[in-house]
Formats: C-alpha cells, structure tokens, sequence
C-alpha cells in the first residue's frame, strides 16, 4: 500500500519545501535565459532542466521542440534515454544488496560468477602474438564500481553489435566478457569501462533471484515514485520520448537507435546505460541521494552507503573525462573544482550520458541540477558549454 500512495503522489509534492512563486520565477528566468540560446543556435533541439534542494524543486523548465518534424513542444514529461546516467543507479542496487549483507564489495567478482576464475592479463601485444600472465589477485566488485577492473572496454570478437541488435541476455553478454583478458592489472588503473558495469548487472540477478531489471523497479524505482523510469518503454512511453538528433552539414538530423539500438523486442537492458527516464523521476532519485538515502519515508540505502559511493575511492589514478575528477562507486566525483566543475564543491558527484544528459549533486551547496537533451556526437568537450551555463545559473540563484 505505501508504494501505491509514493506512486499516486504529484510531482508538486515531492518538493518538501516549495519554493516561494518569486523566486520561482526569478530562478526560471535565469535558466531559460542561458539554456534557449543553445536552441536558437541550432546546437540541440529542446531540453527539460532541473534545479533543486533535498527538500525542493527550486525550477523545473521544458525549452524548445521534443521531435523538430512534427513541431512537438518539448514537455517537463517527455521522457529521455539517459544512457550512462544509468550506471550510478545500477552501483545503488549493489549498495543495496551489500546494506543488507548478501554481498561485499571487496569480495572477488567469481564469487559470484565462476565464469570469471582463471582470468588472465595481457603482459604484451604484438601484430602477430599476446603474451598472457596470471594477474596478481583477481578483480573484484570494487574494481567493477570504480572503472578499475581491467576488463576491455570493448565487446570485441563477436560481440561488437551487443549494444544495437540487444539481442542477448544479460548472462550471455557477461559470460563473453569473462573470457577476455584484462588490459591491465586489477586496480592499477582507470578506464571506463561498460562491460564492468554490466557485470555489476548480472551479479546483482545472481545475488537477488531476481532480474536485473525487476529489482531496480521493485528496490529503487517504485519505492521512489519513479513511474516513467524504465529499460522497456510501452508504446505510449515512446510517443513522448524526445527524438536524438546529430548535426550534418551544420544542421540537427534524427540519428535514432544510435549506440543503443531500439528497447522494442529487446532482450539486453545494458545496465552501463539502457535507461529512459524524466526530469521528475531522476530529481527523486537525487533527493534521496541529498537525503542520505532517504525520500520522505522511505529508505532506499544507508548513510553509510551513500557516503561510500560519493567518496574518492580511486585515490590518486587520473580517472574521468574532464580536469579534477575521480571515481567513486557509480559516481564520478569532483576532486578539484575546475573548468566546468569549478562552481561545484569538491566532493560534488554526478554522471553524465552519451546523449548529453547531465546529472550532479553538491551536498556542500545543497544543490542538483539536471540537463536532459538527445544530442550524438557531442564529445565531453562540446557538452561542457551547456552543463556549465546551467551549474552556473543554478549556483548563483541559490546564492541570491
């Protein structure tokens, strides 16, 4: 019965402490201010932005056009793949199951998945050979949630179209990634790495019972009210997903299905970042992370554990994609605030998506903010210009 009231719940309500209409307003116009020329410049085609407290939703815009060929407005429900947003959400279902002890995130990966006894890592690469040695311990479940296993990154031989066809299970795709030779030495490095996230996926089924899917909607998503999150959307979810659009000859084109091929009949979830979600719905999933696990009543992780995944776990390793990062568990983390993190906190955390979406929260500064556009062919780089105009205008509102 609780999770059907949490469902029933407006998204007016989540914001604990509403915002006086003034400073909404203030607030609204300052995001619009420096989000629309993005759109008028023909960079993306809409996007719906979030800027709130762990208490409330200080504003919450939709800008621009959803599909530039029908003429749809962009809406504050359209729905959007968030791609390797998804990543910190499937970290949160290990973190669950580690609270509840059925897992330790020290424990070796073929603890819990054999296939992966016996590993072994690349010494030396040639045209014509590979010389192979037995690494010093074996990767483990910390490795997998800090980018630091080893693993490939890529699904190479005979899984390079995974991601678009999806048409293996979640177990078939890691039990490939299991007979690969790691690339370095577990813990040595930094490399992002999808198919470590994935792993991550399926061990959370074996520990479960569940699949991976039905226990991120039944621990995280229900609980939480996050009714537009899912892996699958209905036809009806799809009607109101923003179209992704690339840029040719300086003009938006529509480039569906890139990277991530179609959920329609698919059969891999792609826990690294197969997720479709909403402003209203990632801004519950940030205020219980504000919260310290926490949304009203309901308990999604500990203190404890939120503390650890938002914490520098990756020591000195230079990790992420911008100057100043580290890696916690799921979450890149500001180490120092620079570039485009230099009006966050350090100790700030966040991910962003291969479509362009951005998420971050700044417990110091009792901030997140949320950017959601479909955009390809944006480099790290070249999203930058967007996240930073809005982590600017919402840093300098909550100042006011």
């Amino acid at each position: 019965m609780r999770y059907t009231l949490l469902l029933a719940l407006p998204l007016a309500l989540f914001a604990l402490a509403p915002v006086r209409g003034d400073e909404r307003g203030s607030a609204s116009a300052a995001v619009r201010a420096r989000m629309q020329p993005f759109v008028d410049q023909g960079e993306i085609s809409g996007a719906v932005t979030v800027v709130g407290r762990k208490d409330a939703i200080v504003t919450y815009e939709a800008i621009g056009l959803q599909n530039l060929e029908t003429r749809t407005p962009m809406a504050k429900d359209t729905l959007f793949r968030i791609a390797s947003m998804t990543k910190p959400i499937t970290a949160i279902g290990i973190l669950i199951l580690a609270d509840e002890g059925k897992l330790k995130v020290e424990d070796p990966v073929e603890k819990y998945l054999p296939e992966f006894h016996g590993q072994m890592v690349v010494v030396q690469r040639s045209p014509d050979m590979i010389t192979l040695k037995k690494p010093a311990r074996p990767i483990t479940l910390r490795d997998l949630l800090t980018h630091t296993s080893g693993l490939p990154s890529d699904f190479r031989p005979g899984l390079t179209d995974l991601y678009i066809k999806r048409n293996h299970t979640l177990a078939e795709g890691v039990m490939a990634f299991s007979q690969r030779p790691l690339d370095f030495e577990p813990g040595s490095k930094w490399a992002y790495c999808n198919a470590g996230i994935d792993t991550l996926g399926h061990i959370i089924e074996v520990v479960s019972h569940q699949s991976y899917e039905d226990f991120l909607r039944t621990r995280i998503f229900q609980p939480l009210g996050m009714t537009a999150t899912t892996f699958y959307p209905t036809d009806a979810q799809l009607g109101r997903a923003a179209v992704t659009y690339g840029k040719q000859n300086g003009k938006l084109v529509p480039t569906p299905n890139t990277i991530i091929g179609s959920p329609v009949g698919a059969r891999y979830p792609v826990p690294a970042g197969g997720l479709y979600s909403t402003g209203a719905d990632l801004a519950k999933l940030y205020q219980m992370m504000l919260n310290r696990g926490t949304l009203r009543s309901t308990r999604i992780l500990s203190p404890e554990a939120v503390a650890t995944m938002t914490k520098v776990q990756t020591g000195g390793l230079e990790c992420g994609f911008v100057p100043g990062m580290s890696f916690g568990f799921g979450w890149a983390v500001v180490r120092e605030p620079k570039g485009v993190t230099e009006m966050l906190s350090p100790g700030s955390y966040g991910h962003g998506g291969a479509f362009g979406t951005q998420g971050w929260l700044d417990p110091t500064q009792d901030l997140f903010v949320i950017l959601l556009i479909q955009r390809t062919g944006l480099q790290n780089s070249d999203a930058s210009p967007m996240r930073q105009a809005l982590q600017e205008a919402a840093v300098a509102m909550l100042k006011k």
